[in-house]
C-alpha cells in the first residue's frame, strides 16, 4: 500500500446564499498531505541552530495554508433562498456529484471531464440527508443483467414517525413507501428495448419508523453510523438507543441485526486492501478506528473495534482552537486517509490573525502486519500520521 489513488480531494463549501454551493478542488500532487514512501513514520523538521532536540513533527501553528484560486464548479438552485444538497455519487476513484433543490431537480456534474447530466427528480427535499453509494459497475457494464446496478441511497439523518389514516384510525404501516428514504438506482425499466438509465424510487422505512415507541417525549431516533456492507448487497445503519438495521439494495427490504449500534459515528467505507470497514469512532474525539463487519448479516454478536486504544491524528493542538462540528474523513485508496477537522479561532490568538472558521486537512495511513500472540499469529494495525494543511475562512460542508 502506500499510493494515491486519485488525485484530487473534492470540497463542497457554502455560497452567498442557501442556493449556491461552489466545489473546490485541492490538488493532492501540488498540496502533499503524505511524506515519500518508505517513510515508517513521519520525518521530524531539521533541529535549529543551537537546539539540542529536533521537535518530533511541526508546532500547529506552522501548518502550511492552502489557498484557493477560486470555486471549480458553482451550483445553483432555481431560487437563491432554495436549499441545495450535494451527494458524492462516488467511491475513491469515482469524481461525481449529485446536485438537488427544493424542486427536486436533480443533476449529476462529472468533475474530470466535466459533463452535466439530468437526473429524475429525487422526490420530496430532505431536511437533514445522508447518503450512502453503492458501486456496482459489473451490474451497470452488463446490459442483460436486470438487476439493480449502481444505487445512491438518501435518507433522513432524524427521521420523524410515519403514520396514515385508514377507517377511523391511524396505524402504522410497515409495507408503505415513504418519502423519507429513497434511491437514486441504474437499471433498465419494463419497456422493451429501453437502456439502463436512473430511477427515482420511494422506499420502505425500516421498522423503527412505525414503533411508536421510540418517539416518547418527542425524542426522534437518529442515524449514527451508516456503510455498505456485503460487498454491496447491504446498506447498514445503526440508530442511537434502537438498533442496527440492514436494506437489501436488490430486493429492497430491510432487517434488523441487532439492538446494538455500530462502533462508528458518521459513514463508514471498506477498505478491500485490509478487508476491513473504516470510519470515525465514538467518543469526543471522534478518532480513525477499523471493524470486521463481514459476518454482520449472519451473526447477531455485535462488531469491536480492532484498536483498543484511540489513532490521534492531531495532538498538542492551541488551547484557542475549539472544534466547532464533527469531523470528516475521505479514503484516498492504498489504506491512506484525509481527516477534516473544523475549528474556530478565539480573537487575540497567538499569532495575531483573527479567523473565525477554519479547517486543518490531514493526511494518515494504515497498514497491518502479523505479530504473535500467544502463540498465535495476529493481525497488528499501525496508523501513521503525515502531513497537515489549514485551510482558513472556508466554511467547509463535506469533502469526497
Amino acid at each position: 500500500m502506500g499510493v494515491l489513488a486519485r488525485r484530487f480531494l473534492n470540497l463542497i463549501v457554502p455560497g452567498c446564499t442557501p442556493g449556491v454551493k461552489s466545489l473546490r478542488r485541492i490538488d493532492l500532487t501540488r498540496h502533499e498531505l503524505f511524506y515519500p514512501v518508505g517513510f515508517e513514520s513521519a520525518p521530524p523538521p531539521p533541529a535549529a541552530a543551537g537546539a539540542q532536540d529536533a521537535i518530533s513533527r511541526p508546532s500547529a501553528l506552522e501548518m502550511e495554508t492552502v489557498r484557493f484560486l477560486g470555486p471549480s464548479f458553482t451550483f445553483r438552485a432555481l431560487k437563491n433562498d432554495w436549499k441545495m444538497d450535494c451527494f458524492p455519487l462516488a467511491d475513491y476513484s469515482e469524481c461525481k456529484v449529485v446536485c438537488a433543490d427544493l424542486s427536486g431537480r436533480g443533476f449529476v456534474f462529472d468533475l474530470d471531464s466535466p459533463k452535466v447530466g439530468t437526473i429524475p427528480p429525487l422526490r420530496t427535499p430532505k431536511v437533514m440527508p445522508i447518503s450512502v453509494f453503492v458501486h456496482k459497475p459489473q451490474v451497470d457494464g452488463n446490459y442483460d443483467n436486470y438487476s439493480n446496478g449502481s444505487s445512491l441511497f438518501l435518507m433522513e439523518k432524524v427521521p420523524q414517525p410515519e403514520a396514515r389514516s385508514g377507517g377511523g384510525h391511524v396505524f402504522y404501516d410497515s409495507v408503505q413507501e415513504s418519502e423519507q428514504f429513497v434511491g437514486l438506482i441504474n437499471h433498465r425499466s419494463t419497456n422493451p428495448g429501453s437502456d439502463k438509465s436512473w430511477h427515482c424510487h420511494r422506499l420502505p422505512p425500516p421498522p423503527f419508523v412505525h414503533e411508536t415507541i421510540h418517539w416518547s417525549n418527542n425524542n426522534c431516533p437518529e442515524i449514527t453510523a451508516y456503510g455498505v456492507v456485503g460487498g454491496g448487497s447491504h446498506v447498514c445503519i445503526s440508530v442511537k438507543g434502537v438498533g442496527t438495521y440492514c436494506l437489501d439494495t436488490e430486493s429492497h427490504t430491510w432487517n434488523k441485526v441487532g439492538d446494538w449500534t455500530l462502533p462508528f459515528h458518521g459513514k463508514v467505507e471498506y477498505l478491500p486492501q485490509l478487508k476491513l470497514w473504516f470510519g470515525l469512532s465514538t467518543g469526543a474525539r471522534h478518532c480513525l478506528a477499523a471493524a470486521d463487519l463481514s459476518g454482520m448479516l449472519d451473526s447477531s454478536s455485535q462488531p469491536q473495534r480492532l484498536v483498543a486504544g484511540p489513532w490521534q491524528e492531531l495532538v498538542d493542538l492551541p488551547e484557542e482552537w475549539k472544534e466547532c462540528k464533527d469531523p470528516q474523513f475521505v479514503s484516498l485508496g492504498s489504506g491512506r486517509f484525509c481527516i477534516a477537522r473544523f475549528f474556530q479561532e478565539a480573537a487575540g490568538s497567538s499569532d495575531g490573525v483573527a479567523h473565525k472558521n477554519f479547517t486543518v486537512l490531514t493526511g494518515v495511513e494504515v497498514n497491518s502486519r502479523g505479530k504473535a500472540e500467544g502463540g498465535t499469529w495476529e493481525l497488528e494495525l499501525q496508523m501513521t500520521t503525515h502531513r497537515s494543511r489549514r485551510v482558513n475562512d472556508t466554511s467547509i460542508e463535506a469533502l469526497f
